[in-house]
């Protein structure tokens, strides 16, 4: 009888938890709960901390009831917010609502420090409730906005008119994408994939079940004889590294002199639950690797892996150290890419034991992690900007949204096999299985003191998914010759940083085979400060460690495989 009863049962828990999940936009309600519920068991255990709370709302209510008899003052009491830049702020009694709002964020912000509580639990607490001040910020509400009032004054109502029928459009959209969530996409992007973007010639030259390896047409008369292979994420298409041709980083590597080949992913269905993290290591970057090693008739080549290709090159990097002396690979050059996991900021909000129980239920049922899902958590990491400074944008100002290439290949969104996802989560990210020496190919724990090529490592100042100063600890775990780059933006912006683009700079420090450990603030003041593109320090990078250009030669035809950008960057769901 237990046995015919436990799977009814458990159909049960599973239903219950996926209502409770999509009340609370796919996390796991659970997690929260007790978040919430250590933060507030720890402040009424702290009646010292209760005093200084209890004070500092004194102080901020006394100091903004001051600041309201300022006449003719623009000058905030608060730090600098760009969402109350406009001196119709200073007016009343807009200027009580911004004081107001800000001095609840100081307040909260105080409030979520209580001794005692686990760091995880203090960490979701923060972001929670940053989440909600965010909502509830009075930039974000016409009869609360003196911006938008002015602006429908100006129009004759008609900026909310437009921005009212643009909402009713997203939700017809919305409805229908939930409508015909087992149809293909049929919406079309802004900039077409092969037309617009990724339009940079070449051929793909390897397939098998998991990725397309594309070689590009050189565009120099000789190359360097050492290609690049660039792996980039799986959870992103390819694309992001050849957008249009004044941003491709592929065409840039191309007019420099060198023989680039791109690991295009296949975006997966329901029957590839079962593909893992080992499948995309092996059948991804070794068998890509050997495909170039083959095609270009050589030993050794470059490899570059951005955020999880990069984590992925990493252990590949190490496996491939032990397995063979020397290695094949030249240099492997890291962008935005964790090898230690202790810190991995905002996203380990969403990474624990009950997160992972509801992610795994879900994915149960369709064997993928969809796209939409990945999309919603990553909106959520800057939710001010990409939701609230949008809606407020598109719905109050009735503004359209100006497009570009990056904005489009963001709406591109691809699926994650449940097995990988799952490794990848609890191995990496819950156990730090990597960084601590647990993960194990061929039996052996992964090193990466096996890693004996040059690294160059790319981090950004404002990367909310892979933080600076956690991709530095590779530094802890390597003994190579290594240059780390510190580039001014974000996770993608940062990176996607051609020469010739605005307000772009970086911090370079090159370090040798057996340096000390250096912490991370001690580096970003002791590096040089470089205006301009990182990636014309990079190319130098690699042209110091290629060998003599040779005259460089044509794709060889293989006419059952396609032309770039392949056939697998196509696939699109709608999901």
């Amino acid at each position: 009888m237990e046995t015919t009863e436990r799977p009814q049962t458990h159909s049960w828990d599973e239903l219950v938890h996926a209502e409770l999940s999509k009340a609370t936009l796919g996390l796991s309600p659970i997690s929260l709960s007790l978040a919430y519920a250590d933060w507030a068991m720890h402040l009424g255990a702290s009646p010292g901390k209760q005093l200084a709370l209890m004070q500092l709302a004194m102080k901020l209510c006394q100091e903004t009831a001051v600041q309201q008899t300022v006449i003719d003052s623009d000058k905030s009491l608060f730090a600098k917010d760009t969402r109350f830049e406009n001196k119709a702020w200073s007016n009343w009694p807009f200027k009580l609502l911004r004081d107001s709002y800000q001095a609840n964020e100081v307040w909260w912000k105080e409030s979520t420090e209580v001794m005692g509580v686990s760091k995880h639990h203090a960490h979701v607490m923060k972001f929670f409730t940053r989440q909600w001040l965010d909502a509830i910020a009075p930039s974000n509400w016409a009869i609360s906005n003196p911006e938008v009032l002015a602006n429908i004054k100006d129009t004759g109502g008609q900026s909310l008119l437009k921005g009212m029928q643009q909402y009713v459009e997203d939700l017809k959209k919305s409805s229908h994408q939930r409508l015909n969530a087992e149809q293909p996409l049929s919406l079309p992007l802004d900039y077409e994939v092969g037309k617009d973007v990724a339009i940079t010639p070449g051929k793909v030259v390897y397939q098998n079940n998991l990725i397309e390896l594309i070689q590009y047409t050189p565009s120099t008369e000789k190359v360097h004889p050492e290609p690049v292979l660039i792996v980039p994420s799986c959870i992103m298409k390819y694309y992001i590294l050849d957008l249009s041709p004044h941003n491709s980083m592929v065409r840039y590597l191309v007019d420099e002199g060198f023989t680039v080949f791109m690991v295009s992913w296949r975006n997966p269905d329901g029957e590839d639950r079962d593909i893992g993290m080992r499948d995309y290591i092996e059948m991804g970057l070794l068998d890509a690797i050997e495909a170039v090693q083959s095609v270009s008739h050589v030993r050794h080549l470059h490899a570059m892996g951005y955020c999880l290709g990069g984590t992925f090159l990493s252990i590949a990097a190490a496996a491939l150290g032990r397995r063979k002396n020397p290695s094949p690979l030249a240099s492997v050059t890291l962008l935005a890419a964790q090898t230690d996991f202790s810190e991995p900021g905002e996203l380990g909000v969403f990474i624990d034991d009950d997160q992972l129980l509801t992610l795994r239920e879900e994915m149960a049922k369709t064997g993928y992690l969809s796209g939409k899902q990945m999309a919603g958590s990553f909106q959520f990491l800057n939710s001010r900007d990409l939701i609230w400074s949008r809606n407020m944008q598109r719905y109050l100002f009735g503004r359209e949204e100006v497009g570009n290439d990056m904005v489009s290949w963001n709406k591109d969104t691809t699926r994650v096999p449940a097995r990988m996802h799952t490794e990848y989560l609890d191995s990496l990210f819950l156990n730090n299985a990597l960084s601590e020496g647990h993960y194990r190919m061929d039996g052996k724990p992964i090193d990466l003191m096996d890693i004996q090529c040059p690294l160059m490592v790319v981090a950004t100042v404002r990367d909310h998914i892979s933080p600076w100063k956690s991709v530095y600890k590779i530094h802890d775990k390597t003994d190579t010759d290594t240059c780390f780059i510190l580039a001014a933006g974000g996770h993608n912006a940062g990176i996607i940083s051609e020469p010739g683009h605005a307000h772009r700079s970086y911090q370079i420090n090159d370090m040798k085979k057996g340096h000390g450990v250096i912490d991370p603030d001690d580096w970003q003041t002791q590096a040089t400060c470089e205006e301009g593109s990182w990636w014309t320090a990079w190319s130098s990078w690699l042209k110091q460690h290629s060998s003599t250009p040779l005259k460089a030669k044509g794709i060889a035809n293989e006419a059952s495989l396609p032309n770039a950008p392949g056939q697998y960057v196509l696939v699109r769901y709608n999901d």
